[in-house]
């Protein structure tokens, strides 16, 4: 079975672990435009070069160069029967972008995987890992700035895909296999 997914949600809610359960489950590439970043960035790569100078200026990478990454990797041989987007799109614009992907290939999304968790629950979570990985930077401050930042960001987002019918919102809380068991059941009942 083809299967186009994405999955969204707060930082912390899992999307990470989720992506690579989902992946296996339907036998599709996880791709996350940050792996994608990181990869290229410790290649050394034109691409990394490029999007290490604008990460350390403390701008985001463009939509323009976001959207050229993801439509390569899409072109890839593995992605030919589908596959799991994490971490974009994050706009409006990017929705449009990958839109105007697909169509070429008559293909769309199937399914996006909103993974709901409550904002405190998700801080405590992301300060922990901050001190197990000896993450400085991440304090309850920043953590927060991040969710407000999603929060603005993602809203658009998931009304837009409300609105195609083909969101499918997830509790995020709970253990690895609770919430994997919860997101196939939920895309059972939007895939087939």
């Amino acid at each position: 079975m083809t299967a186009r997914l994405l999955i969204i949600g707060p930082p912390g809610a899992g999307k990470g672990t989720q992506a690579t359960q989902i992946a296996t489950t339907f036998e599709i590439p996880a791709i996350s435009t940050g792996d994608i970043f990181r990869a290229n960035i410790k290649g050394q790569t034109e691409l990394g070069k490029r999007v290490q100078q604008i990460i350390e200026s403390g701008e985001l990478v463009p939509d323009a160069l976001t959207n050229e990454i993801v439509a390569d990797r899409l072109q890839q041989d593995d992605a030919k029967n589908g596959f799991l987007l994490d971490g974009y799109p994050r706009t409006v614009d990017q929705v449009h972008a990958l839109d105007a992907m697909l169509a070429p290939v008559n293909a769309k999304l199937d399914a996006v995987v909103l993974l709901e968790a409550d904002t405190d629950e998700v801080v405590a979570r992301l300060l922990n890992r901050a001190q197990l990985e000896g993450r400085a930077d991440d304090t309850e401050e920043v953590i927060r700035h991040r969710q407000e930042v999603y929060a603005e960001q993602t809203a658009p987002l998931i009304h837009l895909f409300s609105e195609r019918g083909i969101l499918v919102a997830v509790d995020g809380l709970g253990t690895v296999e609770e919430v994997a068991n919860r997101i196939n059941t939920a895309l059972e009942g939007v895939l087939s």
